[in-house]
């Protein structure tokens, strides 16, 4: 398997080409050694066929009738084999990436663009004035959410044995030839532990496992990586408009839905709320605890040698006990009792979150490690701890760093406190005591059936449900005016409802326990109505964590109401149900108390789903405009929430190109987007990738907010109204082949694995909404995941071909339009980017294999044709209007990707056809469904996204 793909020759891929060659004969030798000559020489074969079928020298059907019959206990190592091979491909061509940015940056070129260097030129550039920066930048948020989306389908030992090759093959790059055996003797021991290690789990995630995965990326990465960005954006912005005071508030904080989403996912529950409040807080407090151990070690500085301030002097008189003892090493004695405050407060907090009556260090896993010696030394010594007043909140903390920050500026030691203690000062601003916002999110017909079920019981009203959507906003408003519950302590209620309530109570005690902050969003997802926005708000209220206030008093609320408009119809009318809300004076009181800032989440999956890839993009660009118009009108300060997956046919694509492609005036300093799946590993789980990714998302903003990217000027409402036109185009075509096409579901149903992505055990939450066979109530991760798995990737393009085609109809001025949009216009540019990306990754001979599995001849050639004739015709208007020869003109990295990993996917697809096809058969042996599952695995590996 040493032998990568022949290349162009070009000198700047040789070190990739080599790199994929000595990964691939380190995995050819493991495999030869450990499962013998006849599966290596059968993984050799077929990956011989398999670039000859690439290189068009034998027909496509080569390697399918290689594998043809293959005895199971064959197969598996096989489809293991081509599953590592991609992997190490990847982890290649990370590394490909870090030496290309090494030799740009040692060139001399100029930065480029997604990087705040780049950004900060394009800002000297503009000459913007210091008021209109502040103005568009107060309250500026740049806020990566991660989620718990089952797109993740790497264990987490592989993940960390991966780490551990990708650090020893840097490692390798740098070290002397003395040092090269020894290293490459180490990546042979890790990949035989990976080899040894079993690629997909027996048993499906638990929602704690989740909780658990989402925080280890803190320990990696974010805890080091954004307070460092936020302090570097906050200085540069500084620089460049003294006096203006900007950023008082980090600009990059995190949010995480990982146990607050219980849409659909019916295993969040209070005590998940606590445990992931509790285990986000360990994480925080035990870093701070831990730099504070640190710290105190290090400013041991003497009161003999150094002056200090009253303020330092009062720290360290109520540091120690023992008076005697460090007396004259004050910073010392101070750091000692913010550590003893600190753990005081970590241990109550924890407790009041239900980690722990009697030690809360001890309830948090091992992969937190997040309390382990500071709070434990503490805890354990009663004498130092007892009369100890707990901090009221991270700002206390802060102001006591702050203290002993101006004593040694005050003393001429600024490079001391820009060391260990301007660090921790970042940190503790940046995450708190919360460590991240923990999001709520319930659909609508829930609450619906909830507060009719509350109303009921207090004798409101006996059918809430019934009343029409007047009636029920008034009934609703009546009650939001009122302190008084609905529920006495006797009530007596459904599971559901009871369910409902007490997670909002368990919110509630996160929020006294942790600030407002731990709490910061409530999401109603399908909200279609202002009485979807009521409802939430009085189950807030109900579960204590809306207080309607005095009589004549303004209402509170930590947490903000957010509609999510998901669908194309609730796209169009996002703006208007809003409105209407801010209509209500009860609803609006609420975001005058937050400032008159109002957050709506849009949801990318269903709406692609619903209408396909354009005419969902256009939903989405549409509903924004008049979401922004909206909020001129009211006088709110507006702010998005972008539900993007990892996959185009899900929101995804590069993060900078889709913040440069929202309507002008729709960021304005302020966004929250969604990080979801393999995303998350791919972006966040090395510091110099997460540093890249994260600063991209910063100058997204930045660019967005400050400089007109949009381009369109005056040309901007016919440019509107072609995409309008274009759009309706696209979704009627989409709408014939996946909502109006007799058999569509079942064809979908027998040439995608969708029924096994379920079994594949990579999440908490089931692969439908309901037990039905609908496509409106299929998840739209398996319905993008099957697609991508057979290679057709519908979600990222159906419909768009026709809608160009049609429009153009043969008109060169027509077409000369499109281009012109797709030069100037970064929407249009980066739809058609997205589109092209997907499609690249498409392959319509291996869709046609899939389509044999569809027992209906008929029904097969009908729907099989309608994707062949779309796809052609998608990819000729793309040439078309981009003037591109190609589809990835615009993307040689990606081109690059599939030039070199391409052909080791097709084995996986061939083997995983043969596999079905045996399993629908009626050999349903535990061996061939793990064979699928492996196949599923590999070629989501490989196609670097699943849903």
């Amino acid at each position: 398997m040493g032998d990568a793909q022949n290349g162009s020759g070009n000198d700047a891929t040789r070190p990739l080409r080599e790199d994929i060659r000595f990964l691939g004969g380190v995995l050819g030798d493991t495999i030869r050694d450990h499962e013998g000559a006849e599966v290596f020489d059968l993984v050799e074969k077929v990956r011989v066929e398999a670039f000859r079928v690439r290189r068009e020298e034998v027909r496509r059907s080569a390697v399918a009738d290689m594998l043809a019959g293959v005895d199971i206990a064959v197969a598996l190592p096989l489809i293991r084999a081509f599953s590592y091979f991609v992997l190490l491909a990847n982890l290649a061509e990370d590394i490909q990436r870090d030496r290309r940015r090494a030799a740009h940056e040692a060139a001399g070129e100029a930065p480029q663009d997604s990087s705040l260097a780049a950004t900060y030129r394009k800002l000297d550039a503009a000459g913007i004035e210091g008021e209109r920066v502040a103005e568009l930048l107060a309250d500026a948020l740049v806020s990566p959410v991660i989620t718990a989306h089952p797109t993740e389908t790497r264990r987490r030992t592989v993940f960390d044995t991966q780490a551990r090759i990708t650090d020893l093959m840097r490692q390798r790059l740098r070290a002397p030839a003395a040092e090269q055996p020894r290293l490459d003797r180490e990546i042979r021991r890790q990949v035989l532990t990976l080899w040894r290690t079993a690629l997909i789990r027996l048993s499906r995630l638990r929602i704690q496992d989740e909780i658990a995965v989402g925080l280890r990326y803190y320990e990696l990465t974010l805890l080091d990586v954004i307070p460092a960005i936020n302090a570097d954006v906050r200085a540069a912005l500084w620089s460049r408009w003294p006096g203006q005071q900007l950023l008082p508030k980090p600009i990059l904080r995190t949010g995480s839905w990982i146990g607050g989403d219980r849409d659909g996912n019916p295993y969040v529950t209070a005590e998940v709320v606590r445990t992931a409040a509790a285990q986000a807080a360990g994480v925080a407090f035990g870093r701070y605890l831990r730099d504070l151990v640190h710290l105190e070690k290090t400013l041991a500085l003497s009161a003999r040698l150094v002056p200090v301030t009253p303020a330092l002097r009062a720290l360290s008189e109520a540091g120690y006990p023992d008076p005697d003892t460090h007396a004259d090493e004050p910073y010392r004695r101070a750091v000692y009792g913010i550590r003893a405050r600190l753990t005081v407060t970590a241990r109550n907090a924890l407790r009041a979150v239900g980690a722990g009556d009697t030690d809360a260090a001890a309830t948090l896993p091992d992969s937190v490690a997040a309390l382990d010696s500071p709070l434990r030394d503490f805890t354990g010594r009663g004498a130092v701890v007892s009369g100890v007043r707990p901090y009221a909140s991270p700002q206390e903390l802060l102001d006591d760093l702050d203290a002993v920050d101006a004593s040694l500026r005050a003393s001429g030691d600024g490079l001391l406190a820009d060391d260990q203690l301007a660090v921790l000062r970042h940190t503790v601003e940046t995450f708190g005591f919360h460590l991240q916002g923990l999001d709520m999110r319930q659909n609508s017909e829930t609450h619906e059936q909830v507060v009719a079920e509350l109303l009921a019981w207090a004798g409101v009203h006996a059918d809430y449900t019934s009343l029409p959507e007047a009636d029920r906003v008034d009934l609703l408003t009546r009650e939001l005016r009122i302190r008084r519950p609905l529920l006495g302590p006797h009530a007596r209620l459904s599971d559901l409802a009871e369910k409902e309530l007490g997670i909002i109570r368990a919110a509630a005690e996160v929020v006294a326990a942790l600030g407002p902050d731990a709490i910061p969003n409530y999401i109603i997802s399908m909200c279609t109505s202002v009485s979807d926005l009521l409802e939430a708000a009085l189950l807030l209220k109900e579960g204590g964590l809306l207080d309607p206030g005095e009589p004549g008093g303004a209402p509170s609320c930590p947490a903000g109401i957010v509609p999510l408009f998901e669908t194309i119809e609730d796209l169009a009318a996002g703006a208007a149900t809003l409105g209407a809300a801010l209509e209500v004076p009860e609803f609006r009181e609420l975001v005058a108390a937050r400032g008159m800032r109002q957050e709506v989440m849009l949801g990318y999956s269903d709406s692609n789903k619903d209408g396909g890839y354009l005419a969902a993009n256009w939903a989405l660009y549409r509903a924004e405009l008049e979401l922004v118009e909206l909020a001129r009108e009211q006088g709110i300060r507006l702010r998005l929430f972008h539900g993007r997956g990892g996959t185009v046919g899900r929101g995804g694509g590069r993060s900078y190109d889709a913040i440069l492609a929202q309507p002008a005036g729709a960021v304005r300093g302020s966004l929250r987007l969604t990080e979801q799946g393999e995303i998350i590993a791919a972006k966040y789980a090395e510091p110099g990738s997460a540093y890249r990714n994260l600063e991209s998302l910063i100058a997204g903003t930045l660019e967005s907010t400050l400089l007109d990217v949009e381009g369109l000027g005056p040309d901007a409402e016919s440019a509107y109204a072609l995409m309008d036109d274009l759009a309706a185009r696209a979704r009627a075509a989409y709408a014939r082949l996946v909502h109006d096409t007799p058999g569509f579901v079942e064809y979908f149903r027998q040439s995608t694995p969708v029924a096994e992505v379920g079994d594949l055990n990579i999440g908490s939450r089931p692969a439908s909404r309901k037990p039905t066979k609908s496509v409106a109530d299929l998840r739209a991760i398996p319905w993008v995941m099957s697609w991508s798995q057979a290679r057709v990737m519908l979600p990222g393009w159906y419909g768009t071909g026709t809608a160009l085609e049609e429009w153009v109809d043969g008109d060169p001025d027509r077409l000369a339009r499109l281009s012109d949009l797709y030069r100037r216009w970064p929407f249009f540019r980066t739809v058609l980017s997205n589109l092209a990306q997907v499609m690249a990754k498409s392959d319509l001979a291996i869709a046609a294999r899939y389509a044999e599995l569809v027992d209906d001849s008929e029904l097969r050639e009908r729907i099989f044709g309608m994707i062949e004739r779309e796809h052609a015709r998608t990819v000729a208007m793309h040439a078309a209007v981009t003037g591109n020869d190609h589809l990835l003109a615009d993307n040689p990295s990606l081109a690059e990707s599939i030039h070199n990993r391409f052909p080791y996917l097709e084995p996986l697809n061939q083997m995983q056809v043969e596999l079905l096809r045996r399993l629908r058969a009626g050999d349903d042996s535990e061996l061939v469904k793990r064979g699928i599952l492996l196949t599923m695995n590999g070629l989501a590996t490989a196609l670097r996204n699943s849903g």
